[in-house]
């Protein structure tokens, strides 16, 4: 973990005995178009088992899921995509790394890491918590309590989600939107970004997914417009678009019965009424039948349109322009269940500034995530190749046959 300010100089290191309280403001930060960049929190888990001096395993649970380090069945570079790697089916887990306490006041927050999912997902987190100084890491569990929850939450067939939940005066709140996030079995860079303005943005990949503002998008507040409680749907207003035409009136021989006497059919000469009972012609359809009369469809003269009930400003809405704004974040932390094992969590990163983010994303993610996609068609052609088990025709193929193809050899 490093803390570094990119500006005109090069600020500290980790918990840096040489730097400034990180909360207080240095002469660049006064304004936010000078803020300082900082890097909060920096992982990408590339030195081998070092990542547990950092990490904290909850013991909240007896039974939580165990973590290694792991690049999983395909890669685009074996070593730069090692990650932190779930590894036991149907578990709970629970790890967090702290970091030099930190408040966003008048900076944009900015939290971002990579999700794998290496086996396909059928139900699981695999979503990061941002939690205050004071969490205990040793008993962290499902009932603590957090700033930020956001990442990807997948489960059945049609929850494929990115839950982005924040905590306002100690309630949580989740997104109005429905934002998909990615379930094949590729690396993927998740991004929230949370400006002062009380705008955001999700990203994924590096591409805006999702954009909008606090207020809208979550119900922290009550809302600023409700609907004028003294301005009913007055009482001669139509809202009826078409309506039968009054002027329209019913022919005088309009109603005929649907069945008649088949006039064609007459008593049988020895029907016998005493035994037989009252002889009735059979029915038959009358040609004259009209149906049921109904006016004529017109324009309503006097509609008036869809009535909208007018709205008013909300006299008990109070604004807060602190929505965004968290105090002393310290700790970042994988609280999940997951179905079916293998996620790899990497590159994880907070910053104070989005284009720092977007550059070390593809610095981190980008460099290999194309090598990835082309070493998992390769090995895609080869499981082909071996599934199909062609027998060999001609003298070479023969050779080959006695040769055992793996898909290592193959790759």
């Amino acid at each position: 973990m490093k803390l570094i300010c990119l500006g005109t100089f090069l600020i500290g290191l980790v918990f840096g005995d040489l730097v400034d309280d990180a909360d207080s403001p240095s002469p660049t930060e006064e304004k936010q178009d000078n803020v300082v960049t900082k890097e909060y929190f920096r992982e990408e888990f590339n030195d081998e088992d070092e990542w547990q001096k950092r990490w904290v395993q909850s013991r909240h649970r007896t039974d939580y899921g165990k973590f290694r380090i792991g690049s999983g069945r395909f890669y685009g570079d074996r070593e730069k995509d090692k990650g932190l790697q779930t590894t036991e089916d149907t578990k709970y887990y629970a790890v967090s790394a702290r970091f030099r306490p930190f408040n966003n006041e008048g900076q944009t927050l900015v939290v971002q890491y990579t999700v794998k999912y290496d086996q396909h997902v059928d139900c699981g987190g695999a979503y990061i918590k941002l939690f205050p100084e004071d969490i205990n890491q040793e008993t962290m569990n499902e009932d603590s309590k957090y700033y930020i929850m956001f990442g990807p939450d997948i489960c059945g067939k049609y929850k494929k989600i990115v839950q982005v939940i924040f905590n306002y005066k100690d309630e949580y709140y989740m997104t109005k939107k429905n934002i998909t996030c990615e379930t094949d079995d590729f690396t993927h860079l998740y991004t929230l970004i949370v400006r002062p303005d009380l705008t955001y943005e999700v990203k994924i990949d590096n591409y805006v997914t999702e954009a909008g503002h606090l207020e809208d998008d979550w119900d922290f507040l009550l809302p600023r417009k409700i609907l004028d409680p003294d301005m009913p749907k007055p009482d001669d207003w139509d809202e009826r678009e078409i309506i039968e035409d009054p002027e329209d009136k019913k022919p005088d021989d309009w109603d005929q019965p649907e069945r008649i006497p088949d006039p064609n059919v007459t008593k049988p000469e020895d029907w016998d009424e005493d035994m037989d009972g009252e002889w009735a012609p059979p029915l038959i359809s009358n040609p004259a039948y009209k149906g049921v009369w109904k006016p004529r469809i017109i324009k309503n003269p006097n509609y008036n349109g869809k009535w909208f009930q007018p709205e008013v400003d909300n006299p008990d809405y109070v604004p807060d322009p602190h929505l965004y704004k968290y105090f002393n974040i310290s700790v970042i932390g994988l609280e999940i269940l997951q179905g079916r094992s293998g996620t790899i969590f990497n590159n994880f990163l907070i910053t104070n500034d989005e284009k720092y983010a977007e550059d070390a994303g593809n610095e981190m993610w980008g460099a290999t995530y194309e090598r990835e996609w082309n070493r998992r068609e390769r090995r895609d052609v080869v499981y082909n190749k071996i599934n199909e088990k062609e027998e060999p025709k001609g003298k070479e193929d023969k050779k080959e046959k006695k040769r055992k193809v793996s898909v290592k050899d193959e790759l």
